[in-house]
């Protein structure tokens, strides 16, 4: 028999502690103003009471159901228009990937000269993304694993608060829906698209396709979109929920880490998400001008943050979801080539050299 994932009363009532907290969290950006407020909220709040303490996580399977819900809403923003411009895009993964080159042995020369980072230890910390595959390098290639934790996490935070405020610089309105569209999916419509999702996961998972459920929900409600078979769009309370779902994941990675661990290394990871976003702006101007996209979009596109929370950010920007959710699944797939052949290149740590002589 399969197994099904469960959640015992322990986890849920962590679960509810958590949410509450995040709810309150985006109670607070609202009051103050924070741009997309249900999702840097949560992000802000769960942080800071994560570094006081409060073990404040979210079970897989609130996750996953989040996710679903939001590839379902994703996928409602894919129009003719938006598959049209397919056609153009593989001269934006050719960009993205010299970016991530450059962006790697920048950021591995900055944290092993500026930072004190060993040198396998500060390609680990340097890798734009795909973070549970760093982790698992890091463990396995005797990285430093608290400290490359640690600059990753403050990556994904330091991205979540800051493509918004660029965005509202930048003169993008971010207060109207994130999924807008005339109509409501029907109820049978949602179920459909639920059940199809969750095949087309089960297919893509061992695949190795990063994020299944989210991608298999994308690309079932953008066929689906596309088709007219399943016009319409999320109810707003639903997307609302999942978004705060998901601040409350990203400032669950603080879980464990304590405020001194977090002030060593804060400036690290500040240091390489500021010099990986300058290096994916350079690259995005050149690709927006080729693809006739704006710059804000490609640049969404192309940060260094994680995958379900920059395919979010794509959709309030308005960009092009097909577009961001490819350049980001691109983006995990080739750092599943490149971090390990930098990682092969690099010198082992010496707490690692010295772990393994008798």
């Amino acid at each position: 028999m399969v197994s099904r994932p469960q959640i015992s009363l322990a986890e849920l009532r962590q679960a509810a502690l958590a949410l509450a907290f995040g709810a309150a969290g985006a109670l607070v950006g609202w009051l103050i103003s924070l741009p997309l407020y249900l999702l840097t909220g949560p992000a802000i709040v769960i942080s800071v009471l994560a570094l006081a303490g409060l073990d404040l996580k979210i079970p897989t399977l609130i996750r996953d159901a989040a996710f679903l819900f939001i590839g379902i809403g994703i996928g409602s923003g894919v129009n003719a228009e938006a598959a049209d411009a397919m056609l153009r895009w593989p001269l934006a993964f050719i960009a993205l990937f010299f970016m991530l080159i450059a962006a790697m042995a920048t950021c591995r020369f900055v944290l092993n000269r500026w930072f004190g980072f060993a040198p396998r230890s500060a390609v680990l910390a340097s890798a734009p993304g795909h973070l549970s595959f760093v982790l698992a390098l890091a463990a396995s290639a005797g990285g430093d694993v608290m400290r490359v934790t640690v600059a990753q996490s403050v990556r994904l935070l330091s991205l979540t608060l800051v493509v918004p405020a660029v965005a509202v610089l930048m003169g993008l309105d971010l207060s109207g829906p994130v999924f807008a569209a005339p109509e409501r999916l029907s109820f049978l419509h949602l179920v459909a698209l639920v059940v199809v999702s969750l095949v087309v996961a089960a297919i893509l998972k061992p695949l190795r396709v990063p994020a299944p459920i989210l991608i298999g929900a994308l690309v079932t409600s953008a066929l689906a979109h596309l088709t007219d078979l399943a016009p319409g769009v999320l109810e707003p309370r639903v997307t609302a929920a999942c978004l705060i779902v998901m601040g409350t994941l990203i400032g669950s990675r603080f879980v464990g880490v304590t405020p001194r661990q977090l002030a060593q290394v804060a400036g690290a990871g500040l240091t390489t998400t500021v010099v990986t976003v300058c290096l994916a702006f350079l690259a995005a101007l050149p690709t927006a001008y080729l693809l006739g996209m704006p710059v804000a979009h490609v640049l969404v596109a192309f940060a260094p943050g994680g995958l379900e929370t920059m395919i979010v950010m794509g959709a309030v920007l308005g960009a092009n979801p097909g577009f961001v959710a490819a350049a980001h699944v691109g983006r995990l797939l080739m750092l599943s080539v490149l971090i390990p052949l930098f990682v092969a290149r690099s010198e082992p740590d010496p707490s690692s050299e010295a772990d393994q002589r008798p």
